[in-house]
C-alpha cells in the first residue's frame, strides 16, 4: 500500500507541476469522444461527418505486412483535422486486409478506455477510422523525444518506469479486457512491439494497433497461433518457435502447437530495457527488477507470472528504490 501511495503521489506532483502535459484520458460514455480541446463530449463520428469535415493534411505513417519478397502496405494513416482539432485518419490499402482492419476496429470499439488509443469515429462503407493524434508518434520515437530540450527534464528513471509500467498495465487489460482475454500476435520483433504504442503528451502509453487481437479461452480450451508462418529469432517466447526445428522437419502450420497470454509475458523484459535505456538510476531499476524478469523469462510459460503480478512487483520496485533514495538523503 505504501508503495502505490508513494508512486501515487508522486505521478500526481509530475502532472501538475507541468502545464505541457495534457491529460488525455477522456472520461466519456461508451460511443462517445472528448479531444485535449474539447469541452463537451461528442457521439463518434460517423460517415457523412468524416467525408465532410475531416481534411487529410500528410501521410504520417503506413501499416505494413511482411511478404515472402517484401513488405506489403496494408494502410496509411495521415494526419488529418477536424473542425480544428489534429486527428489521425486511418485507410484501408488492400480489400485482403479488410479481415484485420474489421477486427482492428472492433476491438477499438469494445476496449475504449485511458490504456487505449481514443476512437473519433469510423466509415465502413470507405473503410476509414478516425483516432486521437498523438504527435509523439510510438514508442519507437521515445529516445528522440526525451533528447529534446524541452522534455530533457522529464528523461528520468521515474519517467521511464512509469511508461513501462503503463506498458504492463496495457497487457493486464488486454489479459482481462471485456472482450475476453486477448493476446498481442503483432509483437514479432521488439521493432514491431514498440510500434503498437503511442506516447502520449503526458508521458504515458497507450496501446494503438489492435489488428491481431486473438482471444484466448481456458474454459473452452482455445489457445492461439500468432500468423501461419514460422516464427523465428530470440525476441518471442519458445513456445512460439517450431519444435521440430532441430530435426529437419519442415514447418507446417498445422503441425504446429498453439499457446497463451504468456507469451507476452516473455517479451516484457526487452520492452523495459528499451524503455529504461542509459538513463541514470535505470540500472538500479533494472538490479531490482532482476527477480521478476527471471520469472518472466521462464522456459515454461504456466511458470511465468501473470501480468497483474508483474505490475505488483513494478509498483514495489517504485516504491522500494524511492524509499533507498530518501533514506540516503537523510543520512547526508
Amino acid at each position: 500500500m505504501l508503495s502505490s501511495a508513494l508512486i501515487y503521489l508522486y505521478l500526481e506532483a509530475v502532472h501538475q507541476s507541468d502545464e505541457q502535459l495534457v491529460n488525455t484520458h477522456a472520461g466519456c460514455l461508451f460511443q462517445h469522444f472528448k479531444l485535449p480541446a474539447m469541452k463537451n463530449c461528442s457521439p463518434w463520428l460517423q460517415c457523412s461527418q468524416i467525408k465532410a469535415e475531416v481534411r487529410k493534411i500528410k501521410l504520417i505513417g503506413q501499416g505494413a505486412v511482411k511478404k515472402v519478397c517484401a513488405p506489403f502496405i496494408s494502410a496509411a494513416v495521415y494526419l488529418a483535422e477536424w473542425r480544428g482539432h489534429k486527428v489521425a485518419l486511418s485507410e484501408l490499402a488492400s480489400l485482403e486486409y479488410r479481415e484485420d482492419f474489421l477486427h482492428g476496429l472492433s476491438m477499438l470499439q469494445a476496449l475504449q478506455g485511458s490504456l487505449v488509443v481514443q476512437l473519433v469515429g469510423f466509415c465502413l462503407e470507405e473503410d476509414t477510422i478516425v483516432s486521437q493524434h498523438h504527435p509523439h508518434g510510438s514508442l519507437l520515437n521515445l529516445k528522440g523525444v526525451l533528447a529534446q530540450q524541452k522534455y530533457q527534464h522529464l528523461n528520468t528513471w521515474h519517467i521511464r518506469l512509469r511508461l513501462a509500467t503503463d506498458y504492463i498495465s496495457i497487457l493486464h487489460y488486454l489479459h482481462n479486457s471485456p472482450a475476453g482475454r486477448r493476446v498481442m500476435c503483432d509483437s514479432n520483433s521488439l521493432e514491431k512491439t514498440l510500434s503498437q504504442f503511442l506516447l502520449t503528451n503526458d508521458f504515458h502509453l497507450v496501446v494503438n494497433d489492435l489488428d491481431a487481437l486473438p482471444e484466448v479461452n481456458p474454459s473452452r480450451g482455445a489457445l492461439v497461433k500468432c500468423g501461419s508462418r514460422e516464427l523465428t529469432g530470440q525476441f518471442v517466447a519458445p513456445e512460439q518457435l517450431w519444435p521440430f526445428r532441430g530435426s529437419g522437419q519442415p514447418f507446417s502450420d498445422d503441425h504446429m502447437p498453439p499457446y497463451d497470454e504468456k507469451t507476452d509475458i516473455w517479451k516484457i523484459p526487452d520492452i523495459t530495457q528499451f524503455i529504461m535505456g542509459s538513463t541514470q538510476g535505470g540500472d538500479l531499476v533494472q538490479f531490482h527488477l532482476f527477480q521478476i524478469h527471471k520469472e518472466c523469462k521462464n522456459l515454461d510459460p504456466k511458470l511465468r507470472p501473470s501480468a497483474l503480478n508483474v505490475l505488483k512487483a513494478y509498483t514495489s520496485v517504485y516504491g522500494a528504490i524511492v524509499r533507498e533514495n530518501s533514506g540516503y538523503r537523510d543520512m547526508l
